[in-house]
């Protein structure tokens, strides 16, 4: 899984930050800009949006399967320090987002749950409930895919369906919520029901502490 991460988050950061930094494909879809949009902010905005993106899910992949105690605990405190960063500028870009107010207040509902759902994941890993800690930090994580998902509904909507890009990508906004919290719980579902959590504990030590 590592390494399928790392090639999507590579193909990500030359993608946004090489090959169209100008963001000129995506942009172009935009069919009602407000008159607040400014070009040389929002892609300064972009670009950190991005960066912090593709180190959130790299660092919560690591964390997934290191033995370190002091690494995972460090590595977690980037993963935490990433979201808010990525939630902030989501902040920022929303307003402007391609499908207009109801795209909006989708993504700015993403930016209360999954903040709220990674300090959640470190109150309980504080308070050694480990099991609870690993479960909200899978929660926190699928949203790491966020973006990935609504490329995918956007993409089918459009190519399957003959979807105008605008109401392709607001279903696959709201698809791409809908699919991390259901993906979340079947994980937690399959993978947890019958175990205190994903890793062994070791020495009174969980992976996920």
């Amino acid at each position: 899984m590592l390494t399928l991460i790392a090639i999507y988050v590579l193909y990500t950061l030359f993608e946004n930050l090489l090959h169209d930094r100008h963001s000129t494909a995506f942009l172009s879809q935009k069919t009602h800009l407000r008159a607040s949009f400014q070009l040389p902010v929002w892609l300064k905005v972009m670009y950190v949006h991005v960066v912090a993106a593709c180190l959130a899910m790299l660092a919560g992949a690591v964390n997934f399967s290191v033995r370190s105690r002091k690494l995972h605990r460090l590595n977690g405190y980037v993963y935490v320090v990433c979201v808010l960063i990525v939630t902030l500028t989501s902040g920022y870009m929303a307003p402007h987002s391609t499908g207009g107010r109801i795209v909006s207040i989708a993504f700015n509902l993403v930016n209360m749950y999954w903040p709220a759902a990674t300090v959640i994941s470190v109150w309980q890993a504080r308070r050694k409930r480990f099991d609870k800690h690993q479960k909200w930090m899978i929660r926190s994580y699928l949203f790491c895919f966020t973006n990935l998902f609504i490329h995918v509904i956007t993409f089918v909507g459009r190519s399957g369906f003959g979807l105008a890009y605008d109401l392709s990508y607001t279903i696959g906004v709201y698809g791409a919520i809908a699919l991390n919290v259901a993906a979340a719980e079947c994980i937690i579902w399959f993978t947890l029901r019958k175990t205190t959590g994903i890793f062994e504990m070791k020495g009174g030590f969980s992976k996920t502490d």
